[in-house]
């Protein structure tokens, strides 16, 4: 349940779909392949904001994607933008690293419209599970 003190954020204009993860329901806009770009540049927190064509790797997963591939679920009080592999493993928008990106590197990214950046780092791959 959102915090009180939290604002809930507007939907984009979009009709979901509900698909699972772990049991658990998520709601996932169902975006036409015309309006990806504008839906990226409204949700993508850092500068520059890739091209769609563009890969990126999926830390969680711990591999590359198209960004054109992206998904859009609702939160409980916003909209987030996730990595295609999102109801495998969870990776979200902050877990999206350049092309090339191998676990155990660092990287620092400037943060839209701010005068700060944020740096992200890589433990290596995480454990399985069996």
């Amino acid at each position: 349940m959102p915090n009180k003190q939290e604002p809930i954020l507007p939907r984009l204009p979009f009709p979901t779909r509900t698909t699972g993860q772990g049991g658990k329901p998520v709601e996932e806009y169902v975006i036409p392949e015309e309006e990806k770009a504008w839906v990226l540049d409204g949700l993508y927190p850092f500068e520059p904001v890739p091209g769609l064509e563009e890969l990126m790797f999926d830390l969680h997963e711990e591999k590359e994607f198209r960004v054109g591939d992206f998904r859009v679920v609702r939160g409980e009080v916003m909209d987030l933008l996730v990595s295609p592999y999102y109801l495998e493993s969870g990776g979200t928008v902050l877990d999206w690293m350049p092309a090339g990106f191998r676990p155990g590197e660092t990287l620092t990214r400037q943060v839209r419209g701010e005068s700060y950046s944020i740096v992200t780092v890589s433990l290596g791959p995480r454990q399985k599970c069996h």
